[in-house]
């Protein structure tokens, strides 16, 4: 049978209350006596009840994130630098699958709010009126990660997805390469989609190169499979580019995968470069050149706002992560 609180003070003969102040640090005894309710609790075994601290503290030592999908290569390098981070606090991740859909994210979020938990990481999602609502209701304190809300006053933590974009598309200019697709996400989507095309399209025009329809594919999300499907529409579309800008690592996979069954080299005969650096763009053949966000780096520096606003109740300011070309073997020289 489990040792507990009352065990604990019978046995250095105090009051529950003193040894309940010992556990939470709420002071109002001496050294000797917080040595012995410690020693007490190590010698007995005694697991404090995490949910009843909670009451006291009004806090649940538990943070939520929320992702789009959270099997993905995107989402876990995200989640090593918030776990790093949180559980450097002395609390617990909550990981939340919503799959995009918003029924199930309105179900988790009425769930955080009855686990009580002290803040939540929201990852990689257009912020609705109803999710904002919700959350606004819950005074809980937010931050987005990979993504931003233009209608909303929440501090994120991002790359500026346009720069980035254009970036990518002035380093396949500089590696002497001036006709130039791209296979883009979902045109609709205002945090990642859209901004990435602004940015293939900027850096053309910065070079005195028009922009031409024809070149550019657009897909219904960022998926292995929308690259390996759009690779043949771009190339019948525009058969003469030379190099191709993806949207996401994983859209290069896909259209380095239907290159190779169409019997096209890369880079020999085309060049590629994605954007995320995900762990298998290491991985695929050839390598992928990639334009890198700082993924583990953007969990950890969320996290820790979060544990800012939550601590000093304190308005944080976003922040906007650097960005690089991780140079590889998909891009040759003109």
């Amino acid at each position: 049978m489990s040792s507990t609180i009352k065990d604990v003070a019978k046995q250095v003969n105090v009051s529950i209350a003193t040894v309940s102040r010992v556990l939470n640090g709420q002071g109002g005894y001496s050294k000797a006596t917080e040595a012995k309710v410690l020693n007490a609790i190590k010698e007995l075994g005694y697991q404090p009840n995490a949910f009843a601290r909670g009451l006291i503290n009004n806090k649940s030592n538990t943070v939520a994130i929320l992702f789009p999908e959270v099997s993905s290569q995107f989402s876990s390098k995200i989640l090593r630098g918030v776990e790093e981070t949180v559980h450097g606090f002395g609390s617990s991740v909550i990981v939340c699958n919503t799959a995009s859909h918003g029924q199930r994210t309105m179900k988790y979020l009425q769930l955080l709010a009855e686990k009580r938990v002290d803040g939540i990481l929201f990852v990689s999602e257009i912020i609705t009126e109803e999710y904002y609502d919700k959350l606004e209701s819950m005074h809980t304190p937010v931050v987005l990660v990979a993504t931003e809300s233009y209608q909303y006053p929440l501090p994120f933590v991002k790359v500026d997805d346009k720069h980035a974009a254009f970036t990518a598309t002035d380093y396949l200019m500089k590696m002497g390469h001036h006709k130039i697709g791209m296979i883009s996400g979902n045109k609709e989507d205002i945090i990642a989609g859209q901004p990435r095309i602004d940015g293939y399209k900027q850096a053309l025009a910065n070079k005195g190169l028009t922009f031409d329809e024809k070149n550019i594919v657009h897909s219904k999300g960022f998926s292995f499979t929308d690259g390996l499907d759009s690779l043949p529409n771009l190339l019948e579309q525009a058969p003469d580019i030379t190099a191709v800008f993806a949207a996401s690592d994983a859209i290069a996979m896909g259209a380095i995968s239907s290159a190779y069954k169409m019997g096209i080299k890369i880079p020999e005969d085309l060049s590629v470069i994605g954007y995320d650096n995900l762990p298998i763009s290491e991985m695929s053949i050839p390598p992928l050149t990639t334009v890198a966000q700082p993924l583990e780096k953007m969990g950890s520096v969320a996290a820790n706002m979060l544990f800012s606003m939550m601590n000093a109740g304190q308005k944080i300011e976003s922040r906007i992560m650097s960005h690089t070309i991780i140079e590889r073997e998909s891009v040759r020289i003109l």
